[in-house]
């Protein structure tokens, strides 16, 4: 089984998790990470009632939503929100329950990083490593950043239409009579913190798990050092062929576990385009609605694009590994280490790749064609409506 050599060499074992530090940081932020260093029954208790009540909100948004959608939604507009909501909501609580159910599998695929053949061994490996952490903080606070203001965003112009009007966020089916003020002020921080929950959790969830993928290349980096050194007998080309194998390995097994999400993101980004296009395309809406729709796409098209652009860097990668191996001093070695760099380099012919359910892969032209599928369901909606 993929992975069991990984899950044999770590059970039981602590870890301050020295790897995608920042990343653990906000997905604890987001309820979807209980910090390793939180043994005690009285914190995982509190921690694991805080992933419930997002759990909670998520669910209980999207239910409000559905209802909405099957009763009410008779117009465009409404049916938009309503389909927007439940998709986006439902999403960000999957996502969460994947991660918390996965607990003990991401502790696995951490402490991988930090053990041998992955373990950065001399100061040009460490760099190599430092390099690509700094790559994935950027990432995620460029992410974090950018959910951030269209989440305030969202909030300051509904306070100030919305609420002003006293009207909720969104429209919503509520088993009760809201109207008295202390009921509408719960339901309407109830979508407030609808809102909030769902831009931490896609955005903190997505952002680990291209972290991961950046991790691979890393360890592909640093394969390249290590057989680079073989010329100058610093490294064994055994040891080299077994970091290779063990990088496949790892990389199946990240696919593995979180392979299910990347469906979902594909039908968000095709639902968040066409609602928010159709919006600005067939109502009269507001300035302060454009830039709202604008960011929203923006929010919403980062993770897919994170997905495919990483996906095709480990792809490349490991393609180009057989080139880099070419490309070092190979004549001088006998003909035992030249037999060991023809099998790493035919097993480069088939690269690393990331595929979502199994059929959709995660790179570039995955990403042009869901810009496609977007804009070709845009089109026949707005054709229906004339």
């Amino acid at each position: 089984m993929l992975g069991k050599w990984m899950l044999g060499s770590n059970v039981g074992r602590k870890s301050e998790m020295p790897v995608l530090k920042f990343s653990l940081t906000v997905l604890a932020v987001a309820g979807c990470w209980r910090p390793t260093s939180w043994t005690s029954l009285f914190r995982n208790t509190m921690y694991n009632a805080y992933t419930l009540s997002v759990i909670l909100t998520l669910y209980t948004f999207a239910i409000t939503q559905v209802m909405e959608l099957i009763l009410y939604a008779d117009d465009i507009n409404t049916f938009g929100d309503a389909m927007f909501n439940v998709i986006i909501s439902l999403l960000a609580c999957y996502k969460t329950i994947v991660m918390r159910k996965n607990h003990e599998s991401i502790i696995t695929i951490i402490n991988v990083l930090t053990d041998a053949p992955f373990k950065p061994l001399d100061l040009n490996e460490i760099i190599i490593r430092e390099k690509f952490n700094k790559r994935i903080t950027s990432n995620t606070l460029y992410y974090l950043v950018t959910v951030f203001i269209t989440v305030s965003y969202m909030i300051l112009f509904s306070l100030l239409t919305d609420f002003k009007n006293g009207t909720l966020v969104y429209k919503t089916w509520i088993p009760f009579d809201y109207s008295i003020s202390a009921l509408f002020y719960l339901i309407y921080v109830h979508q407030i913190m609808a809102i909030i929950f769902i831009g931490l959790v896609h955005t903190t969830c997505d952002t680990f798990i291209c972290g991961l993928l950046l991790h691979i290349c890393c360890q592909i980096k640093i394969l390249e050092y290590r057989l680079s050194n073989i010329v100058n007998a610093r490294e064994s080309l055994r040891d080299c062929v077994r970091h290779h194998i063990r990088i496949f390995e790892y990389s199946y097994l990240v696919n593995d576990k979180f392979a299910r999400i990347i469906p979902g993101e594909f039908i968000m980004i095709t639902v968040v385009m066409c609602y928010c296009l159709i919006g600005m395309a067939l109502t009269s809406s507001t300035i302060a609605s454009y830039v709202q729709n604008i960011m929203v796409i923006a929010s919403t098209l980062a993770p897919i694009f994170y997905y495919c652009w990483f996906g095709d860097e480990v792809k490349q990668k490991s393609l180009e590994l057989s080139d880099n191996i070419y490309n070092i001093e190979w004549t001088t070695l006998n003909n035992n280490m030249k037999k060991g760099l023809l099998m790493i380099m035919n097993r480069t012919t088939i690269p690393i790749e990331f595929t979502s359910a199994n059929f959709i892969s995660m790179n570039l032209e995955s990403f042009v064609m869901v810009l496609k599928t977007s804009y070709s369901v845009f089109n026949v909606l707005v054709k229906s409506q004339k």
